[in-house]
């Protein structure tokens, strides 16, 4: 059966919401061999909250705020100083960053009827612990038992998201099994080679085989996995996740990815596989499918047949397969008459610094003039559909 975009349900679902993992989330839910292996949100000398492993400090515990960017430059001067913390990292992080029924109070006074809640520290960690594979699969199996409550206690409009590797098959698939019967809808995986081999290998085709079985989606979204540039471009950058170069080219990985999958016929294999990419952009779609079709047709032309013969041209499987978060400022009514109705989604990116305070009100100022089959399937239709609702 072909994930064609039928008629949704008018429902209003922010795919780009963000929950802060309790201090000892890991260590309270990692299988115990592996408990020495925990991730852990612990204080420093002078106060100030890190996430750690096995005694390393991997990146400061911040606590955001929509719109509040410059607080964060602030925080990292003082601490740069040897300043003593001003506060506890409990007393600044507000009960509906952590807790389903009071994220589930402020969806109702922002007048959503859901929305997909990505982990927050788990976008840091993920290249930080890739030397050590059991710990990488024990602290996001660790976060997806975690994630699967808080889905639980939403009453049917949290949506959490998992934290899936593909590096361990035989783990993934045991995973996406388990995230099925436990009633999680999507899993983040990063748009990037495994250990060497691309995203269309056919040595993965079982892991998307297992996607479509067990109902999950899987979704690409920032995080802290291996970046598409060469090592040299991020020369300088003294950071060890958020540098400058991954923000300025955001959706190179996923539109590898996507047309890795595409042109080499993943998504001809797996006719019900549904893509998710969120927070890493839209602006860039419409070029992209002009590309890659453009790219494809020149290369038949040239070479007398395709790389691997498709029945569709690539982009179709794209537009077919896949579903993008498009983001206030970039517009979406001018995207959506670039590329059609289809294909975007409303997210917010709530709480953190570069999202947006006023989730509905705050986006629906920015998105422009739409019909309304275009409105609702943005505002929610599209995300229903990727969540197979």
């Amino acid at each position: 059966m072909s994930p064609e975009a039928t008629e949704e349900p008018s429902m209003i679902i922010d795919v780009d919401q963000h929950l802060f993992e309790p201090r000892t989330m890991w260590r309270d839910h990692i299988d115990p061999g592996l408990r020495d292996a925990a991730l852990a949100i612990e204080d420093d000398e002078r106060g100030y909250p890190w996430l750690t492993w096995r005694g390393e400090r991997l990146y400061l515990a911040e606590v955001q705020f929509p719109g509040k960017v410059k607080q964060i430059g602030d925080l990292r001067q003082r601490i740069a100083r040897g300043e003593p913390a001003e506060h506890r990292y409990e007393d600044v992080l507000p009960l509906e960053y952590t807790d389903a029924k009071a994220r589930l109070a402020r969806l109702d006074a922002w007048g959503l009827d859901g929305c997909v809640l990505f982990p927050n520290f788990g976008l840091l960690w993920e290249d930080l612990l890739s030397g050590d594979v059991p710990a990488l699969c024990g602290n996001m199996r660790a976060f997806n038992r975690w994630i699967a409550g808080v889905g639980g206690d939403g009453g049917g409009r949290l949506f959490g998201v998992a934290h899936l590797t593909l590096r361990d098959r035989d783990w993934a698939l045991e995973e996406i099994a388990s995230l099925g019967r436990a009633g999680v809808k999507l899993a983040m995986t990063a748009p990037a080679p495994v250990d060497g081999k691309a995203l269309s290998d056919a040595d993965l085709d079982p892991i998307w085989a297992a996607f479509c079985e067990h109902g999950v989606t899987p979704v690409f979204h920032v995080g802290a996995f291996r970046g598409p540039l060469d090592p040299a471009w991020y020369e300088g950058d003294p950071e060890r996740v958020d540098r400058v170069m991954d923000s300025a080219f955001l959706w190179v990985a996923p539109a590898v990815a996507l047309a890795n999958m595409a042109v080499f016929g993943v998504f001809e294999r797996f006719p019900d596989l549904r893509i998710g990419v969120i927070e890493l952009t839209a602006h860039w779609v419409p070029q992209f499918l002009l590309m890659l079709d453009g790219a494809y047709g020149f290369y038949v032309a040239r070479h007398g047949e395709p790389p691997k013969k498709l029945v569709n041209r690539p982009g179709e499987y794209v537009r077919r397969h896949v579903r993008v978060g498009a983001l206030a400022y970039e517009q979406p009514a001018g995207l959506v008459s670039l590329v059609g109705e289809d294909t975007f989604m409303f997210g917010s990116d709530w709480p953190h610094a570069e999202g947006i305070a006023d989730p509905l009100g705050d986006y629906e100022s920015a998105v422009g003039e739409l019909d309304a089959s275009a409105r609702t399937k943005l505002m929610g239709g599209n995300a229903a559909w990727l969540l197979r609702l």
